[in-house]
Parts: C-alpha cells; structure tokens; sequence
C-alpha cells in the first residue's frame, strides 16, 4: 500500500511540476494608446516600462478584443470563456454572475491548482474557486481603500489601491502551497475613473503637454446621430470636482462652465497627509487655472480639461507598471519565472480624448481593442506580435489547454496556444460585438461584426447601421453605410454578422 501511495505522490507532483503557473494582472480601462510597447504619441512622454518588459520576452498582441466593452461583463466573459448573453452577465447590474455554471478558476482549482484573486472583482456574487479572495466593493476607491473578506467582513487598508493588491497577491504567493501549480488573478481599479495617481506619481507630467488626438474637437458627422448625444465627452460632460479635481472650496465664487454634480470621494477618503501633498499638487494649478478662465475661449477650457484628464490617468497607471514590475522581480528572485506564464490585460480599452470621449462601452477601435501581452517561456518567442484577431472568450480555454485540461464543449472561445507557437491554422477572421447597457452614458445597445479590414455594427433603439473602412479610415471618422462603392462588402459583413450571431446562439434584440 505505501508502494502504491508512493506511485500515486510521485505521479500527482510530475503533474503539477509539468503545469505551469499562471499569473493573471488585470488592469481596468487601459487604453492601448498608454502602453509604450504599443508604440502611439504617448510612448515617450509616458513609458511603461515594466509591460514593455514583460511585451519584449514574451508576445503582444496588436488584434486583441473584448466582447462587450464595459467592467463586469468583460470579467465575466474571461472567467466563463462564453459571451455576455451565454453566461448571463450582460450588464454591471442584476443579480451577479451565477457561478453555478463552469468558470475557469474552478476548473483549475479542480484540477489540483491554488487559486487566488486580489483586487477589483465587479461582479456582484462573491468569488467561487478560489482558495483565497480579498476583494473591492464594486468599483473600489483609490485612496485607504476597503477590501471584502472571505468571512463577510470589511477590512480598510491604508495606502494605494494598486500597491496594496500587489502586496496582498505577493503574500498569497509566499504563503502558498509549494507543492501545487497556482492560478493567481492580481486585478487593478487604475486606470478607472475618476483617476487619482499615487501620490508620487502626481508630478510625472508637470511641464509637459500631452499630444491631442485628431478627433478631440469631432463634431460627429456622418455617422449615427447617437454620437452626439453620448454623454461622455470631455467638453460637456466632464465634472469640474470629480473628473477635473478644481474642488468647490479652492474656486472663491468663481463660476466654471460645464457639470459639476458629484464631489471627490477620493479626497474625503485621505488622511491629513495624504491630502496635504494632493493639495500641494494640484493647489497652485488650481489657481493659476481659475485666474485664466475667465478669459479662455470655450475650446482652451476644453483643452485644459484634456490636459487635467490625460495627466492624472496616465498617472494611475504609472502605479500599475510599478505593479507589473513588483510580480516581474517577485517571479525572478524566487525561481518561478521559468514555469509561470504571466498575462498582462485588461478589461477593454478606453477613450483618451478620441472623438472627444472619455469613456468605453462602444465598438469603436480605442475601447474595442484590449491589451493583451503574454510570456511563456519556452512557448512564447521572445518579442514576437501575433496578428491573429483574438478576444476575451478565448482566455478561459487558454488557461486550460495550458494547464493540460480538457476544454468544455459550452465554451465559445478557442485558446491562442497554438497563435502562442506559430502553429495556429484556420483562425478565425471576424469577430461579434455586443454592448446591452440600457442609458449609461446613453450610450445605446448596438451589435456588431469586425473582420481584418471592416466593421458593421447595428442599433436595434434607432433601426441604424454603422460601416467602417478600418484600412481607409481608421479613426472611423465616416459611416460608408449604403455607399455604392461598398456594396459587396456590406453584403458579405451583413451576412457574416447573422452568421456569427447563430454561431454564438445571441438572442434576438430587444
């Protein structure tokens, strides 16, 4: 008998020794645009140099999507491998996702993995599959934030969000299961709104200027009249106090144009240090800023605010590149760097001014794509960028073809491992888009199809069709919608559009 239990030790460890560790870091509305190793304007005035890092010794990929671009159905799609209408969560509210159904973490937990999430979780129902979860409520707060508890309870910790995730993920790891491989999602709040930097990154741009994109000032011709009113745009929507941290008390009666309906939770949430340096920041820029604005034209004021907004985003996610860094030195200094692969994504990608935006949730390239950066050593070529079109259902079946498992016939997604080896053969060339929010943002329900070179998406509100010439047009600047010339190419995208939505069983619209 002891023979036999020996067998049975020895074959359980050669298992585990042969499946790699998989480490997770997930960021939230990190546009592509603010990652240097994507290259873009902002590469050298805002390196990332601990992605570019893990990008260089592993692959990145350029053609990296979401299936419904906005924070809990993104995380749903990535634990489930199946889109929003699949697995239930379409929308940030309801009920939560129903984790009665097969997810990722508890196949791999199944399957002899130690588990763990840290960090921002957004879908409502608790953690199901991990060993261990520490945990935002909803969206988080940046500064001195609260963390839920396995046990129910909430715990504050003081500090930054994104450094206390890193460090609460790091000693999970040095407390872990040795023996076992482990599976462990580290998830930030940054770059999310309302974009409040750590302190020591508040001075990273000063005297700098941050390059517009072309479509600041997008009067929004030529495309669906819903465009226009979004209410997302940095000019009309974008709140003196809580995007534009100008608090009430700092103006001295002086009138500033445009909303300013919430406060600035994140300040009430610092201790009297903490915001004694926020002010010393932002304080003087202030008040030379209130000084000024009586005399700026309405298109200064708008490039002001472009300016506050860009800075303080790119300043949350500086403590994120610090994050990534802290896991990249961790795997190194104890030996595990060999056998872990390590993803850096994020849950779609954000507006940094394009069209004049600020936010995500429509089909359009700058919140459609998503980074996606992997290195598994010995799979993964050293820098390499596949052009392959992949999306966030195909993380879960990735995970688990990694892992050696078998992967379940309800997922929709298809793993990358062979795109990862240069092996992959009949890819897929489009993808289906769905976005079921009701009014946030009114921003309307809309589906859609994109292939290498085009892009269709439909409204159901308004009965309207929206084209894209991606190759001739990629700032989707114009809707060639019923342009003589793009007949055939409206037919074959329609026609691929109700194909890929009986693939994916999608429901009718509503």
């Amino acid at each position: 008998m002891r023979f036999f239990a020996l067998l049975s030790f020895l074959a359980a460890s050669f298992i585990h020794a042969k499946q790699p560790n998989i480490v997770f870091l997930f960021s939230d509305d990190h546009a592509l645009r603010s990652i240097s190793a994507y290259g873009g304007d902002l590469a050298k005035i805002a390196p990332t140099p601990n992605i570019d890092r893990l990008a260089a010794s592993g692959a990145i990929f350029k053609n990296s999507f979401c299936g419904n671009s906005i924070c809990g159905p993104s995380r749903a799609t990535i634990l489930t491998g199946k889109h929003s209408h699949k697995n239930g969560f379409l929308r940030n509210s309801g009920k939560g996702l129903d984790q009665t159904q097969w997810t990722v973490p508890k196949a791999l937990h199944g399957a002899g993995y130690n588990t763990a999430v840290f960090g921002k979780w957004h879908l409502i129902s608790d953690p199901v599959g991990f060993d261990h979860w520490e945990i935002l409520p909803g969206q988080g707060s940046y500064y001195n934030p609260v963390f839920l508890q396995m046990d129910g309870s909430k715990k504050k910790f003081p500090g930054y969000c994104t450094d206390i995730t890193t460090d609460k993920a790091i000693k999970w790891l040095d407390g872990r299961d040795p023996e076992k491989p482990f599976f462990l999602m580290c998830q930030h709040k940054a770059p999310h709104r309302t974009f409040a930097p750590a302190l020591r990154h508040l001075k990273s741009f000063d005297g700098l200027t941050i390059p517009e994109p072309p479509s600041l000032f997008d009067d929004y011709a030529n495309r669906s009249k819903s465009l226009s009113e979004n209410e997302m745009e940095i000019d009309r929507h974008f709140h003196w106090t809580y995007d534009a941290k100008v608090r009430k008390n700092e103006r001295k009666g002086i009138e500033l144009p445009g909303p300013d309906r919430y406060g600035m939770a994140e300040y009430g949430r610092m201790n009297a240090g903490q915001k004694k340096e926020w002010d010393a920041h932002f304080g003087p820029e202030n008040q030379a800023f209130l000084k000024k604005v009586g005399s700026m034209s309405h298109k200064e004021i708008v490039q002001w605010k472009y300016q506050r907004y860009m800075k303080n985003y790119l300043g949350t996610v500086k403590a994120v590149d610090d994050s990534v860094g802290k896991m990249l030195d961790y795997l190194d200094k104890n030996g595990l760097t060999e056998n872990t692969i390590v993803i850096y994504a994020s849950d779609q990608g954000f507006y940094l001014g394009e069209h004049g935006w600020y936010d995500k949730r429509w089909m359009f390239e700058e919140s459609f794509k998503m980074p996606f950066v992997i290195r598994w050593p010995g799979v993964t070529k050293a820098g390499s960028r596949p052009q392959e079109m992949i999306q966030n259902i195909d993380y879960a079946p990735t995970f688990l073809e990694a892992a050696g498992l078998k992967i379940p016939a309800e997922i929709q997604g298809k793993s990358i491992v062979p795109t990862l080896k240069g092996e992959a053969k009949d890819w897929r060339k489009s993808l289906y888009y769905s976005y079921y929010e009701k009014g946030e943002h009114n921003v309307p329900q809309h589906f859609g199809v994109r292939t290498e070179t085009h892009k269709l998406f439909f409204l159901p509100g308004s009965d309207e069709w929206q084209m894209f010439d991606l190759v001739n047009d990629p700032q989707e600047m114009k809707s060639v919608y019923r342009q003589p010339e793009y007949a055939k190419v409206q037919e074959e995208l329609t026609k691929e559009f109700h194909r890929l939505r009986t693939h994916y069983e999608a429901p009718p619209f509503k």
